[in-house]
């Protein structure tokens, strides 16, 4: 999915709420912005979202000498921890638990803080439960699991995965398949990384781990390597709207996120908010 003209002030936004993460003064963060535009000025357009927020987080991650999102990650992954025992509870004694688990991770896909600003998770959580969905492909979903020996989990957010693990878990329960799990090979935002997936005991539940790109290492989602990862597995599960704007171009990938930017919105028809079960 190629970038749009709202998607450069979107990065530009991005870069300044992680660098007030960092703590660093109004002049510093003018500094980062302006290395930032002028990287910006230098790359393609019509790049992937995702692609050209790469850009311009290197730049603020080689100026803060770290991660800016550090504490945000585990905040937010011990925030999701803390409410797993409660929403496990609700997905076990509801009619259908997979549906129900399936929800339950759409509504962790709120935890952004690329597009998101302020959230709260356990009224997410509760409106997602008694939503319709925009697009709700379950019927398919279901059917491919059942033929399914392997499945490719494109995960999204420190915090969301909390939930992945409790959807894992029910697939799991359902069906016995090899599970590959795929994040960034490094910190960008609040992405997940192989860390959060062992902070969180994920890592118990996934058979192997593949690697995409944070602007620095890792296979970009719309790369040859990637569309090899796809074909090897027989159902492909993307969480939240960068692997949305990322994978687009492959075919054959189920695709779970809550509508949080107009882009998307347009992309999908759909409306701000909308939570999606999606086949493509």
């Amino acid at each position: 999915m190629k970038a749009k003209a709202e998607c450069i002030p979107c990065v530009q936004r991005q870069i300044i709420k992680a660098a007030q993460f960092s703590n660093i003064q109004d002049d510093e963060i003018k500094e980062v912005l302006r290395k930032v535009m002028q990287a910006l000025l230098k790359v393609d357009w019509s790049a992937t979202p995702p692609q050209l927020s790469h850009v311009a987080h290197r730049i603020l991650r080689e100026y803060v000498g770290g991660d800016p999102y550090a504490q945000v990650k585990k905040d937010s992954n011990d925030l999701a921890l803390s409410l797993y025992p409660k929403i496990e509870s609700i997905v076990n004694e509801s009619d259908d638990p997979l549906r129900t688990a399936i929800r339950v991770a759409i509504a962790g896909n709120i935890i952004d803080f690329g597009a998101m600003l302020n959230f709260n998770l356990e009224h997410t959580i509760k409106d997602v439960l008694a939503k319709s969905f925009a697009y709700d492909d379950y019927a398919l979903f279901t059917q491919q699991l059942e033929k399914a020996s392997s499945i490719l989990y494109f995960f999204d957010n420190a915090g969301e995965i909390v939930f992945d693990k409790l959807l894992i878990k029910k697939i799991k329960e359902r069906k016995k398949v090899k599970l590959t799990a795929v994040v960034k090979a490094g910190p960008i935002i609040n992405d997940a990384t192989e860390e959060d997936i062992r902070y969180v005991g994920l890592h118990e539940l996934v058979d192997d781990i593949r690697y995409l790109s944070n602007g620095e290492k890792g296979y970009e989602r719309n790369s040859k390597e990637v569309g090899t990862w796809i074909k090897e597995h027989d159902l492909i599960i993307s969480k939240g709207q960068g692997n949305y704007e990322g994978l687009s171009e492959w075919q054959g990938i189920f695709y779970m996120l809550m509508v949080k930017c107009p882009v998307i919105a347009e992309a999908l028809n759909a409306k701000m908010g909308d939570i999606v079960l999606l086949y493509k």
